[in-house]
């Protein structure tokens, strides 16, 4: 059976890095991979810019598989973008591997994105009934064939021209002969910092690749921001089409996706998934003998929870943090080898206790269930779970994996008590929308909370009768 239709956990999205002007930007741009691992572990790339001249490797695997000493070092240039990549639109394999490097008639382009264009089908056919011809199943490859549609020879006039005509989440980092170029969406669903490292400038999704590599922040890419980095230095840009008025970050950065010693959209992770745990015991407190965390994703939220309940922190479930994503499994069993493979008990430690299970949220529901299997096995008298976000109910289109309402175990169950029978748990506690929200630092209208409320920033074709599951698509109508 296929790891998706039972594991619980949400799929990574990707993770991007960029640097120009340093000697050594293959080895930095390796390490800021190897920092975000965590947002993408099926394929992984890195384009180099040597004097003008483009080259990439790119493989299937995690990044320390794809690049050794050798291949690193083959990666001459002082200009580099890298990616690591979990597929949310086309399917896992190498032609789809980013960054993609193109040849057009402008030259020479690479791109490395992360996140979801709503409207990529529409585009697609439009521009497939013109003559375009695809090299991948990617919605990325949709910027490029639209740049080049562009009459302008300038990339920044082509670029612009491709971004008023594409929906959904995105942040962009790009290069050619003479830029490194980092973009991020109008409504900044996907996180984007520039850091500095000397004479050299950084892109990342995430901040905790600069602390790796020596470099210091100096400030997020603006949702509708543009900039291009030269020899010459940092322009940027921000154009009136590309500005809101309001902001769609993606909550699950803070509740999930993200590092916790990462700074995404002005917080630090680690603190904020604190004050969710700490909400958390206030909204749904309970009598305990331990606090027990779901690692690693969980530990943040399960400190504040132990804070606030006084209830004792203790290290019940150890991951084994040398798993793959995939492991070949036998037929019979394979799912509680799955869990089993992951996570162990620590049996002395929880027999006979009432415990508090604090993790970050429940998608298909399978895995949270077998696991409390596990710990009624081992003797545990009462399992308490308490989850770091609202019921998941609704499919989410800018990035993460679960596409459909039935796969999500609050939309299967209409009650929480169904859930909690179903998870064979003695109660079951999710943090409430308003307490999320109040956890966070910016204004409640800056966060897309689709995936909780149904209330999407944009519109998805499935709602219009017309969704594929390989390309989400907006169902707005735009003149090409």
């Amino acid at each position: 059976m296929p790891e998706n239709s039972y594991n619980d956990e949400p799929k990574e999205y990707c993770g991007l890095f960029g640097i120009m002007n340093h000697r050594q930007a293959s080895w930095l741009t390796y390490l800021g991979l190897y920092a975000q691992q965590h947002r993408g572990q099926e394929a992984c790339g890195i384009a180099v810019n040597n004097n003008g001249a483009l080259s990439i490797h790119k493989g299937m695997g995690l990044v320390s598989d794809v690049f050794g000493e050798q291949v690193v070092n083959s990666l001459k240039g002082n200009m580099a973008v890298g990616h690591v990549r979990y597929s949310t639109t086309g399917s896992s394999i190498l032609k789809n591997a980013q960054p993609l490097l193109i040849e057009y008639a402008k030259g020479s382009i690479c791109i490395a994105h992360n996140g979801n264009l709503v409207n990529s089908l529409e585009l697609r056919q439009y521009l497939e009934k013109r003559g375009s011809i695809f090299q991948t199943t990617t919605d990325s490859e949709l910027i490029i064939h639209l740049m080049a549609r562009s009459h302008s020879q300038d990339i920044k006039e082509s670029l612009l021209y491709a971004l008023r005509r594409v929906k959904g989440a995105y942040s962009l980092v790009m290069m050619n002969s003479q830029y490194l170029i980092g973009v991020r969406d109008p409504l900044g669903f996907r996180p984007l910092c520039l850091g500095k490292l000397g004479p050299a400038w950084c892109l990342a999704s995430e901040t905790c690749a600069l602390d790796l590599i020596g470099a210091k922040l100096v400030r997020e890419i603006d949702p509708g921001e543009i900039v291009f980095i030269s020899k010459d230095g940092l322009k940027s840009l921000r154009p009136k089409e590309l500005r809101h008025k309001r902001y769609a970050h993606c909550t699950f950065e803070h509740v999930y996706f993200a590092r916790p010693d990462s700074v995404v959209f002005g917080e630090t992770v680690h603190v904020v998934r604190q004050k969710l745990g700490e909400q958390l015991a206030k909204e749904h407190p309970i009598k305990a003998d331990f606090v027990v965390p779901v690692p690693d994703s969980g530990f943040s939220a399960a400190l504040g929870y132990s804070k606030s309940s006084g209830i004792p922190l203790e290290m019940g479930i150890i991951r084994n943090h040398y798993v793959g994503r995939t492991f070949i499994q036998p037929a019979q069993d394979s799912r509680e080898l799955s869990v089993k493979v992951k996570f162990n008990v620590l049996k002395d430690v929880l027999r006979g206790k009432r415990i508090v299970i604090v993790d970050d949220s429940i998608v298909r529901g399978n895995t949270s269930r077998i696991r409390v299997r596990n710990l009624r096995k081992v003797g545990v008298k009462e399992v308490h779970l308490r989850i770091s976000c609202p019921a998941h109910r609704y499919p989410c289109f800018y990035g993460i994996d679960f596409h459909k309402a039935n796969e999500l175990i609050a939309n299967r169950y209409e009650s929480i008590e169904k859930i909690r029978q179903y998870l064979g748990v003695d109660s079951l506690g999710y943090l409430s929308l308003e307490g999320m929200l109040g956890c966070l630092k910016h204004p409640v209208n800056h966060y897309c909370t689709a995936c909780w409320t149904g209330k999407y920033p944009l519109t998805a074709e499935k709602m219009h009768g017309k969704f594929s599951l390989e390309a989400p698509c907006c169902g707005q109508e735009e003149t090409v």
